[in-house]
């Protein structure tokens, strides 16, 4: 692996939130680690799997579409589980070298992840801080999960301003550019916003983009969107620490349907498809509704196919092959799935994701719910695809 003091971001030198740069957000990231306590109480998007979100862009790019970059997004925070974070900007690097990438990140774990995210191409970072003081923070979170347990808020809020600080360092050390995002939640943090500013400014983020909290009907705890003076006084206080950026129109992916009813996404055009010979999915869950393992750790795989009247259902269960035969547990693995077109699972390494795919076995990242990643596989378009809740 690169020293961190060798690896660098070469920025473009159009930013990714200037008027001029357009970026399509990938909504890969499918854990949260924390909510705003005015958020929608309605169900989050879905996470698209990493092969989806690249046939999107395909897409797009097909139809004339100027992107400028790619952000890897919500509806978690990347930083989360890097699997699909990491699967997406491999994927995008492979078949776009000259793609700017980036994130949206809270900055969890920042300060762990950057070389691995800087080594897969990430030269912009987009860090979500609404409140730089512990108070303001408690005000504005429901709840912040630091790690895979739920710790108090007081605690959590804590840990949260302190990996903001290192991961702003962080990135900057490795040469990305790293711009602040800030919405104004009027009452909670409108007056907080000057000290956001000066303490980003101090660690050397130059600039900052402002969004006016946008209510909606589903809000927790009811909040008005902040007024055109409020956001032009805070407009000018923050002029005086850093460029203020302006949020362009952005291409968000959306599975849902639009109005006339089709699907705004093509994706799963591209997704590997069932065959003659290969007519069943496999996949790995611990608990039968999620696929939620890693590959290697899994020791039995749910497959999932056609019965003889058409109908797509769960065939049975296979056990896989112990750990610790080397690689070639990856070559027993793909005789032990040879009638499957594809394998899911919640992350994977290199080795077995190679080999079972000289075999003819695709292998997909995702954290879904079994029952809509199957229909999907099959065609169904994501039209029974439950959202789950962040």
């Amino acid at each position: 692996m690169t020293p961190l003091s060798q690896t660098s971001c070469s920025c473009s030198a159009t930013h990714p939130h200037s008027p001029q740069g357009r970026w399509v957000n990938l909504p890969v990231a499918p854990r949260a680690n924390n909510r705003i306590r005015f958020a929608s109480t309605q169900e989050s998007s879905q996470a698209m799997i990493p092969v989806q979100a690249l046939a999107w862009l395909d897409d797009l790019l097909d139809k004339g579409e100027k992107i400028d970059g790619v952000n890897i997004s919500g509806p978690g925070d990347p930083l989360v589980d890097l699997g699909p974070t990491l699967d997406t900007l491999r994927l995008v690097r492979e078949k776009y070298p000259a793609m700017d990438l980036g994130i949206i990140t809270l900055g969890l774990g920042g300060e762990q992840s950057v070389e691995r995210l800087v080594k897969a191409g990430v030269s912009h970072v987009t860090l979500l801080v609404d409140g730089v003081d512990l108070e303001v923070v408690k005000r504005l979170y429901a709840w912040i999960r630091p790690g895979i347990k739920t710790i108090p808020l007081f605690t959590a809020a804590g840990v949260l301003l302190e990996e903001q600080i290192r991961s702003v360092a962080a990135f900057l050390q490795a040469g990305c550019d790293v711009q602040v995002r800030t919405t104004i939640y009027p009452g909670y943090n409108d007056e907080h916003v000057e000290q956001i500013a000066g303490t980003m400014a101090a660690l050397g983020v130059k600039s900052m983009a402002l969004l006016p909290f946008d209510p909606t009907t589903e809000e927790e705890e009811m909040l008005e969107r902040p007024s055109h003076e409020l956001m032009t006084s805070i407009r000018n206080q923050v002029a005086k620490y850093m460029t203020i950026l302006a949020v362009p129109e952005k291409i968000q992916a959306d599975r849902m349907a639009d109005p006339s009813g089709k699907s705004c996404c093509s994706a799963a055009s591209t997704l590997p498809k069932p065959s003659v010979d290969r007519p069943n999915v496999a996949l790995v869950s611990s608990n039968g509704m999620e696929v939620d393992l890693h590959l290697g750790h899994a020791i039995t795989a749910l497959i999932y196919g056609p019965r003889e009247d058409g109908l797509v259902c769960l065939l049975g269960t296979r056990t896989l092959p112990e750990p610790g035969a080397g690689a070639s547990r990856w070559e027993i693995l793909a005789d032990t799935l040879k009638d499957c077109f594809v394998l899911l699972a919640a992350s994977a390494g290199e080795s077995p994701r190679k080999v079972l795919s000289s075999h003819g076995i695709s292998v997909l990242l995702t954290e879904d719910n079994i029952e809509g990643s199957v229909e999907v596989l099959y065609g169904g378009g994501g039209k029974g695809k439950k959202c789950r809740k962040k």
